[in-house]
């Protein structure tokens, strides 16, 4: 089940009995099966901080591509604006081909 509904975080369902994928998609290499609880607990927390500060990543360069000059470290850097559209998957028009 989903961690806001009793389940743990970090404790995927094994892929091994559909036999369509050649190692578990959490820990293919079996690395963290014979660590302590604490050592997991831990790297589960630095893995969601590390999506969390992805996250307010890409916001901030959807936010320089929308207003310029709203992440003024991105204009000093010199990193180019996004031209395009960040919404254009949302379109109903939209299209890959």
């Amino acid at each position: 089940p989903h961690y806001m509904r009793g389940g743990k975080p970090g404790a995927y369902p094994s892929f091994k009995p559909l036999k369509f994928l050649p190692a578990d998609l959490y820990d293919p290499s079996g690395g963290m099966r014979k660590q302590p609880e604490e050592k997991k607990a831990r790297g589960r927390a630095i893995e969601i901080n590390n999506g969390r500060l992805a996250m307010i990543g890409l916001f901030g360069f959807l936010a320089e591509a929308k207003v310029p000059g709203s992440v003024p470290i991105l204009s000093k850097v010199g990193i180019p604006a996004y031209s395009g559209d960040v919404m254009a998957p949302f379109e109903t028009n939209f299209h890959i081909f």
